[in-house]
């Protein structure tokens, strides 16, 4: 990819070196942090550019607005373009900051645009403001939402204007079949489709062979919970945000799945429900009933923390567990613990963030006998 922010935008750290350069830097890094556990890498490359389905522009908003960016400097420079963003993004940003230019409505106080697109082709802009949005600003908005053929959000202090939908849907093709994704505003999604696809994928070819039910923690919008549960007699997800298991309900249904079941708790939470130690009206509302499941798989998902201490005592009471982490440091701790009973039986690095530092890993392991 080539860009003419390299060195000066800090959003692409490791810049120099190439796609391919980058990629061999990190996973050299992650091998020799792991070399103690394994020893066989798989490795999934993204594509070089167009490959972010997300991101957030601050406004230099003074004699021309632009979007701009944080630099090396952690100064705000301007930007024209962002070719790590995917196609409909990357093609929208230059006309529809013209447009919002020549608005006096739209440009005033405009301190942030957020996008979201999807390999759907929906292209979703957050206008976040620092003054009140009124029945004036949506009129403008609704211009620039049919023009673009988009969808257009407006925030401000304690105020959220929709103007037509505030989700686009996501369709990813996971092995021979597609699978349709709710994905709202503000929640929490998958930056890169085409390495999500991919990841999976992984996840499910590697449990084909599993049994009986599945746990998952940390599940999102049901990401990997809608075709992983074609493995499994029956999946019980949890998630801690509201707008996510929402998402993940309606997403059962536009697919659907019959045999998955979403339950708002956090993974502390699961492990008191777990062990009856607490009960929780939100599994009774449910119809959730701990005991009818016969868990022989974990799917865990953490955010960069890992696992707390809970969590990872509870995740050895299974006979398969399936880790994919963004946080290579947490996941070699939690590594240490799980390994003194278990065998991982692959491991695969994921470039889910090119020309960073990041790179995502997925971990498979099952008991020793």
């Amino acid at each position: 990819m080539e860009c003419k922010y390299f060195g000066k935008c800090g959003s692409c750290k490791i810049y120099n070196l190439g796609y391919d350069g980058q990629l061999n830097l990190k996973v050299d890094e992650n091998r020799a942090l792991f070399e103690d556990f394994f020893d066989d890498f798989e490795i999934f490359k993204s594509l070089d550019s167009h490959f972010r389905a997300r991101g957030e522009f601050r406004i230099t908003n003074h004699s021309n607005i632009s979007y701009s960016m944080y630099g090396f400097d952690k100064k705000l420079i301007k930007i024209d373009e962002c070719p790590i963003m995917l196609k409909p993004i990357f093609n929208l940003m230059p006309k529809l900051i013209e447009k919002i230019k020549k608005d006096e409505v739209l440009s005033y106080k405009l301190f942030r645009v957020d996008f979201l697109s999807s390999l759907n082709n929906q292209t979703l802009v957050s206008l976040i403001y620092h003054k009140p949005i009124d029945e004036i600003w949506e009129k403008s908005a609704k211009k620039l939402e049919d023009l673009f053929d988009i969808f257009i959000i407006g925030r401000s202090k304690g105020v959220k204007r929709v103007l037509s939908q505030d989700f686009i849907i996501e369709k990813l093709k996971i092995l021979d079949k597609k699978y349709l994704y709710k994905q709202i505003e503000g929640s929490f999604t998958q930056p890169n489709p085409y390495i999500n696809q991919k990841m999976i994928t992984w996840a499910k070819k590697n449990s084909k062979n599993f049994y009986g039910d599945l746990l998952e923690l940390y599940c999102g919008n049901g990401n990997f919970t809608l075709p992983l549960s074609e493995n499994f007699d029956k999946v019980l997800a949890t998630e801690v945000s509201k707008s996510s298991i929402k998402a993940a309900k309606e997403n059962i249904k536009l697919n659907s799945i019959k045999n998955i079941k979403f339950a708002r708790l956090s993974s502390e939470e699961f492990v008191e429900a777990f062990y009856q130690k607490r009960e929780f009206r939100r599994l009774k509302e449910q119809e959730i009933d701990l005991k009818k499941y016969n868990f022989s798989t974990v799917f865990v998902d953490p955010p960069r923390a890992g696992l707390d201490d809970t969590t990872r005592e509870l995740v050895k009471e299974f006979e398969n567990i399936i880790y994919i982490s963004c946080n290579p440091i947490t996941l070699k701790r939690d590594l240490k613990e799980l390994i003194k009973t278990y065998k991982i039986k692959k491991f695969a690095f994921f470039d889910q963030f090119p020309y960073t530092p990041h790179l995502e890993c997925g971990v498979i392991l099952s008991k020793k006998i």
